[in-house]
């Protein structure tokens, strides 16, 4: 839900930051004007992503590789010999802290 909002908040000041400088009158002070509004916005909206990558986050990744034996095939080969093989499963569970 935080995540969520968070996303919202930062999409909606993204679009006030693009849309508040194109409606100022273009003139020799409003540009002046524009621009520090645009700098603060830049400002702000880095601080905003600085603040939110420093969370405290669960942090997921692949483990160590684990092999099981599933199933076995046993069978007769052209020799006559009965043989047997294993099938085997590779795989990497996810460690999240």
């Amino acid at each position: 839900m935080l995540k969520t909002l968070g996303c919202a908040t930062l999409g909606f000041a993204l679009f006030a930051a693009s849309v508040v400088p194109t409606a100022a009158p273009v003139e020799a002070r409003g540009g002046r004007v524009a621009a520090g509004v645009v700098a603060g916005t830049i400002l702000g909206l880095g601080i905003a992503g600085a603040a939110a990558a420093a969370r405290d986050r669960d942090y997921c990744y692949p483990g160590p590789r684990r092999c099981e034996v599933v199933g076995e095939r046993c069978f007769y080969n052209r020799y006559g010999e009965y043989r047997c093989k294993d099938d085997v499963r590779c795989w990497r569970p996810r460690v999240c802290e």
